[in-house]
């Protein structure tokens, strides 16, 4: 813990630019250690604000139901082949040695694909240099990370670093980008040279423009089960909740049908897909509903209680939020949109602790608290304690939901990262109140 407190005062004091070519130095060494493993497999880096893992879940899945041996690594886990091991970094990306060591173990065992979850600051910090992506996904672009960028066209400019790392390897493979027509920035990225730039969305009028390929779902049917639609004259079943997953699974699909797999196989492979760890997880159905979720911006938080109401809290039940917000300086402006959008949708609202960093806790929910207006609330520092009030709340027919830790199984506090697994804490607290 106390080189965690060091580390972060001397990169307050150090210049940036040499923090940058220290990073790009660790990164080549990394490189030249593990023999430029990326060389040797398709690489494709899945980047955006929200969506992320899901979309690298679902893509492994698809593709090893295709036969195909498969990596990835995301913010939930590392995955070779069939094994998996759960991210408890902290970071979507992991460091230059770690991620390099990651692809070389990746290539000795046979994979053919890898598929990476790309952040803005893992880009910014070379964590992805001398990594040679052969495809790109975008799935959409909202204000994050504003702080660290400086700026939200920074921030776009950070993740378009993984299109402009683009490389024709001695495969001849070609260069790919998989974007979200519906979003604002799709232009930005379709500019960047790539071989086949295959668009998805759900509007129609969409102008296309050099994005020839595409796909737009027809006859879509949301409910309580899931979704279905039909693509290419094929009917597609998920159970997945929402229309950001109905983005997340053609983002997918379109990935999938780039690399050739035919749609009787993404189709088995999505139906079977019940969804990431900690995205929109239900960890308990009878009496009451409990839900833990990821959801750390704005839309995603609208996006997850706006799913919640739709299907889950109805008819007089209560919809009972367990919510905080990231500190370490990261994205202030954020924190009483976030309380506002709870009190709009939720009956109870417990504001708690997630991930302070060097922030005071006590601050940080009173800055989300700020957006809150009329609604009482509560504020329980303890997130645990949060939890268990919220559990002791609910009656029959009611749904609990926690939001920003998802499956994260580390708590970042001034003293450094403490355990933490949302599931594991909310499944304790529910065998005491029922052992009461």
């Amino acid at each position: 813990m106390m080189l965690y407190f060091f580390k972060n005062k001397i990169k307050k004091i150090t210049p940036k630019k040499i923090w940058d070519g220290l990073h790009w130095g660790v990164a080549l060494a990394a490189a030249v250690k593990n023999k430029f493993p990326s060389r040797e497999m398709v690489v494709i880096g899945v980047t955006g604000t929200n969506g992320k893992s899901t979309v690298v879940q679902m893509a492994h899945d698809i593709f090893s139901a295709f036969g195909l041996n498969v990596a990835s690594a995301s913010t939930v886990r590392f995955r070779i082949k069939n094994e998996a091991v759960d991210n408890k970094l902290k970071m979507t990306m992991p460091g230059r040695f770690q991620l390099q060591n990651f692809l070389r173990r990746a290539a000795d065992e046979g994979c053919q694909y890898v598929i990476l979850e790309v952040t803005s600051e893992g880009l910014k910090q070379h964590r992805a240099a001398f990594i040679n992506f052969d495809a790109a996904v975008f799935t959409n672009l909202r204000p994050e990370h504003i702080e660290s960028h400086g700026s939200f066209e920074n921030y776009r400019e950070a993740k378009a670093r993984l299109f402009k790392k683009f490389k024709v390897k001695k495969n001849g493979s070609k260069r790919i980008s998989v974007l979200n027509l519906d979003d604002p920035s799709v232009y930005y990225y379709a500019n960047f040279p790539a071989e086949e730039k295959i668009g998805y969305g759900l509007l129609r009028e969409n102008g296309r423009d050099n994005i020839k390929k595409y796909y737009i779902p027809e006859d879509i049917k949301f409910s309580a089960s899931g979704v279905e639609f039909n693509l290419e004259g094929e009917k597609y079943v998920s159970t997945l909740l929402g229309d950001f997953n109905l983005y997340n699974i053609l983002a997918a699909v379109a990935l999938a049908r780039a690399f050739g797999i035919p749609h009787e196989v993404i189709k088995k492979a999505l139906h079977a897909f019940k969804g990431a760890p900690g995205r929109l997880e239900v960890v308990q159905k009878e009496p009451f509903l409990v839900v833990v979720d990821y959801a750390h911006t704005p839309d995603a938080l609208e996006s997850v209680y706006r799913v919640a109401r739709s299907f889950w809290a109805k008819n007089g039940s209560k919809l009972i939020a367990v919510l905080g917000a990231t500190g370490g300086g990261r994205d202030k402006w954020k924190r009483p949109q976030m309380g506002a959008i709870a009190e709009k949708f939720c009956d109870e609202i417990i504001l708690t602790d997630e991930d302070p960093y060097t922030e005071d806790p006590e601050k940080i929910i009173r800055d989300v608290s700020l957006g809150i207006k009329e609604k009482k609330f509560k504020k329980i520092l303890d997130r645990r304690l949060a939890i268990r009030e919220a559990l002791r709340l609910a009656k029959k027919g009611d749904v609990v939901l926690m939001t920003g830790k998802g499956g994260e199984k580390t708590m970042m506090t001034r003293f450094g990262p403490i355990p933490w697994d949302e599931k594991a804490v909310v499944l304790e607290e529910l065998g005491k109140l029922k052992g009461k």
